[in-house]
């Protein structure tokens, strides 16, 4: 994992609804629906789908369709090169 890859995680992880969402994610068996987490954090439609954003894009969660819906779920393997590469600085 590159230096820029590190900084992109990081910034992901620099907002507490973030972290939240990715909390949630893993207490609900790796797997939660957008309206679920949007329930459980009592936040609105729009910021739920902004976080979302940058988690996906930063590859630590991975969207799975199916149906009209979208369930999340951990990215375990980008978590794990992270923190090595973090123990590398």
């Amino acid at each position: 994992m590159n230096l820029k890859q590190v900084e992109k995680i990081s910034k992901a992880l620099s907002d507490v609804n973030r972290l939240k969402i990715l909390q949630a994610i893993q207490c609900c068996d790796d797997k939660l629906e957008c309206s679920t987490i949007t329930a459980s954090l009592h936040l609105s439609q729009p910021s739920v789908s902004h976080h979302i954003k940058k988690l996906v894009d930063a590859e630590l969660i991975e969207p799975q369709k199916e149906g009209r819906f979208y369930f999340y779920s951990l990215n375990k393997d980008v978590m794990e090169n992270y923190l090595k590469a973090l123990k590398k600085l």
